[in-house]
C-alpha cells in the first residue's frame, strides 16, 4: 500500500507539469486516464483491444516534436474503436495538451515509475487514489460525484453483498459504492477459487450502474476496467446515460442498491422524461429515490445518501415518503455529520430500506442514529475515517434487511444516546415528516463556527428548502406557471 501511496503522490504531482498549460485539476484526471489507459493495457497485458499503431509504445517512440500530434490522433482513432470498452473510455476524447514538450513531459515520467512494484490486484486501487486526491480539491469541483471511502465502506458492511446479488447504482459517478461491494464480496468469498463460468457469470450479471456525465462515466469505466470489474461495458458495468429517462430500462431490477443521487433540481427545472414514476417533480433526489425503491426486487434491500429536504418537504415529498415506507420497510436512518462532502453546507442522511413482498404497510418502525450532533467538523484537519462509523455498524445489527426479528434485538438508547426507535404511527404523527433529532448540539454553543463560506452554504440550503416547501403549497392551492415562476420555480 506504501508503494501504491507513493506512485498515487507522484502522478498526482504530474498535475504540476500542466499548470501552464491552464489544464484544471479534473482535467488533469481525464488527460492522465487516457494516457494510464494505454500505459496499463501494456503492464497488464491487455493490449489486444487497441490497434498497434495506438499502443504505448507506438506513443513512446515518437520523437517529442511529433508526439502530440500522434497523440491528438490516437484520440480521435480510440474514440472510434471497434472495442466496445475502448470506445467507450476514449468517446468524444480530445486533449487539454497545448504544448508538445508537456505531453513529452508526462509520457516520459508515466514510464519511468515503478509499475512492477505494484501487482494487479492494486492498480484500481493507485487510481481510486487518484480519484479520491481530486475529490479532496475543492479547486476541481469533484467532490460532488465522489462519496468518501469510509462511508462507502461502512454502508457496504452494514448492507452485507453477496456474489448471488445484483448490485445497482443509479448515480454512479466513478464507480465507488460498486467497486467496494465488490471487495467486500471478494473478502467473504473465494471468488477465485470457483470454475470459469460462476466467476463469469459474478463478474459480468452482478455489476450495474449508470451515470449522466461523460467525463465521469470514463473515469468510472477505467475504475472499474482495473477492478476487472468492466469486461463488457454494453451488457454490464455503469453506462452513460439519465436514469431519470427511459434509459434506465438498460439496469435490471435489483437486489441491492447502493447509491449517492445528486442534489437539487433537474436541469431547465424539468421533469424526468420518464413517465413510470407515480410522482413527478424536478426534485432529482425525490426522482431517484422513486426510482431505487421501484427498481428494487421483493424482499431487495438498498441504502442511499439523502439531503435533509428529503426528509421534512412536504407536497410531494410527503407523499413519497409515503409511499416509500408503504411499499418499504424504512427501517434505519442515519443522519451524517457536516462538512463530509464537497458542499459543506448540504446536510445528509443514509436511508436504510428493504421492499416488502406486498406495497402495503411494511415500514412499521424507523431507527434514527444521530451521528451528527456533538460531533467534529470534518476536513483535512479531522479527517473522517471508519471508526466513527464503528459505534453505528455495531446498533445496526447484522440483518442488512432489518426483519422484525432483526430490530427487537436492538436498543433504544433514549434521550440521551444517538439511536432511538419511532413507530410508524409516531411518525404519522409528525405529519410523515423523518427529520427527527433529539440531542442537544454543544458543538453549536462551543464557539467553534464554522467558515462564513459554509455559514452562507448552509443558508443557501435552508432558503431552497423553504423555497420547495412554499412552491409545494402553491401547487396544492392551483398555482399557474407564471405564479411558480415567481417563486424561482425554474431556478
Amino acid at each position: 500500500m506504501t508503494r501504491t501511496h507513493d506512485i498515487v503522490q507522484k502522478l498526482w504531482n504530474l498535475c504540476n507539469d500542466l499548470r501552464d498549460d491552464g489544464v484544471t485539476y479534473h482535467q488533469y484526471v481525464t488527460e492522465l486516464t487516457y494516457l494510464l489507459f494505454l500505459k496499463m493495457a501494456k503492464e497488464t497485458v491487455q493490449e489486444d483491444q487497441i490497434p498497434p499503431e495506438n499502443r504505448w509504445d507506438a506513443l513512446k517512440a515518437r520523437s517529442a516534436p511529433e508526439r502530440l500530434d500522434h497523440y491528438r490522433r490516437t484520440l480521435l482513432d480510440l474514440g472510434k474503436a471497434n472495442a466496445s470498452l475502448v470506445q467507450q473510455i476514449y468517446a468524444d476524447a480530445s486533449s487539454f495538451i497545448k504544448k508538445p514538450a508537456t505531453l513529452s513531459k508526462l509520457v516520459t515520467d508515466i514510464d519511468g515509475l515503478d509499475w512492477y512494484a505494484v501487482d494487479k490486484e492494486s492498480l484500481g486501487d493507485l487510481y481510486e487514489g487518484l480519484l479520491q486526491r481530486n475529490a479532496g480539491e475543492k479547486k476541481s469541483g469533484a467532490g460532488q460525484y465522489f462519496t468518501p471511502r469510509p462511508l462507502i465502506d461502512s454502508v457496504v458492511a452494514v448492507m452485507q453483498p453477496k456474489s448471488t446479488d445484483v448490485i445497482q447504482d443509479p448515480a454512479a459517478g466513478t464507480g465507488g459504492f460498486l467497486i467496494a461491494a465488490d471487495h467486500y464480496v471478494k473478502a467473504h468469498e473465494d471468488v477465485y477459487d470457483w470454475p470459469e463460468e460462476q466467476q463469469k457469470k459474478y463478474f459480468e450479471t452482478t455489476f450495474y450502474g449508470m451515470e449522466l456525465v461523460q467525463d465521469t462515466h470514463r473515469l468510472a469505466l477505467m475504475n472499474l476496467m482495473l477492478h476487472g470489474l468492466a469486461n463488457d461495458p454494453e451488457r454490464s458495468g455503469i453506462f452513460q446515460g439519465d436514469t431519470l429517462s427511459d434509459e434506465h430500462e438498460k439496469m435490471p431490477k435489483a437486489t441491492l442498491i447502493l447509491s449517492n443521487p445528486p442534489f437539487g433540481t433537474k436541469k431547465g427545472g424539468g421533469e424526468p422524461t420518464r413517465q413510470d414514476l407515480t410522482y413527478r417533480t424536478s426534485n432529482k433526489q425525490f426522482s431517484f429515490l422513486q426510482h431505487i425503491y421501484r427498481s428494487l426486487k421483493p424482499g431487495g434491500r438498498a441504502a442511499v445518501i439523502l439531503p435533509d429536504n428529503v426528509l421534512f418537504e412536504s407536497g410531494v415529498g410527503k407523499q413519497i415518503r409515503a409511499d416509500l415506507m408503504e411499499k418499504c420497510n424504512l427501517h434505519t436512518i442515519l443522519r451524517l455529520p457536516t462538512g463530509i462532502f464537497y458542499a459543506q453546507g448540504v446536510k445528509t442522511n443514509v436511508l436504510f430500506l428493504t421492499r416488502g413482498q406486498t406495497d402495503t404497510g411494511n415500514t412499521q418502525e424507523v431507527w434514527v442514529y444521530d451521528l451528527r450532533a456533538n460531533m467534529p467538523q470534518f476536513g483535512k484537519r479531522t479527517p473522517l475515517t471508519r471508526e466513527h462509523f464503528a459505534e453505528f455498524e455495531r446498533a445496526f445489527g447484522d440483518d442488512p434487511t432489518g426483519s422484525a426479528a432483526a430490530l427487537a434485538k436492538r436498543t433504544d438508547m433514549g434521550e440521551e444516546g444517538r439511536f432511538r426507535k419511532f413507530t410508524r404511527e409516531q411518525v404519522r404523527e409528525r405529519g410523515d415528516s423523518l427529520d427527527i433529532s433529539w440531542l442537544k448540539d454543544d458543538s453549536a454553543l462551543s464557539g467553534d463556527l464554522p467558515e462564513p463560506t459554509q455559514l452562507a452554504e448552509e443558508a443557501l440550503g435552508e432558503l431552497s428548502g423553504a423555497m420547495e416547501e412554499l412552491r409545494a403549497i402553491l401547487l396544492e392551492l392551483g398555482a399557474t406557471p407564471e405564479e411558480l415562476e415567481a417563486v424561482g420555480a425554474e431556478d
